[in-house]
């Protein structure tokens, strides 16, 4: 059985990341990278488990996918991921020289797009809003539950 392997599939993987780090209190993002239309690496938010700032979904991906690669860079992968990179993660992803980065809720306050320097590889494309609305409320919601058990 071949797979549909749209956009919208790829963040849906993403998704399922996002709901293992809500599963574990973490900020439920999620992301995944992939290479030849396979999955090669997944990661979500591990900043409170690790008590780690650095352990976002991004970082995780990223060393998941060298090391499945065994080299540093990207080129040739996209990376799903349901909320905007902050700045630190699109750093990692220019070093990676990462070919695509496709990401589902804009990040208002916090995503490297609201920064004026150009922060990704030039090389790299970009794309926002793959199943924005999905990966919006997974956040809303936590977010909504955590200011009501508080």
């Amino acid at each position: 059985m071949i797979l549909d392997r749209t956009d919208e599939f790829f963040m849906k993987e993403a998704l399922k990341e996002a709901i293992k780090a809500k599963e574990k209190n973490e900020i439920p993002v999620g992301a995944v990278i992939v290479s030849g239309g396979d999955i090669i690496a997944r990661g979500h938010n591990l900043t409170e488990t690790l008590n780690d700032v650095t352990a976002h979904a991004e970082m995780q991906a990223i060393t998941a996918a060298a090391n499945n690669l065994g080299g540093k860079y990207l080129h040739n992968c996209t990376m799903y991921v349901t909320l905007e990179p902050c700045i630190m993660c699109a750093g990692a992803a220019f070093w990676s020289q990462i070919g695509e980065i496709k990401y589902g809720a804009k990040d208002e306050k916090r995503g490297f797009t609201n920064n004026p320097q150009q922060l990704l590889h030039p090389k790299t494309k970009l794309t926002g809003g793959v199943l924005e609305n999905d990966c919006s409320e997974i956040l809303k919601t936590f977010f909504r539950k955590k200011r009501n058990d508080s």
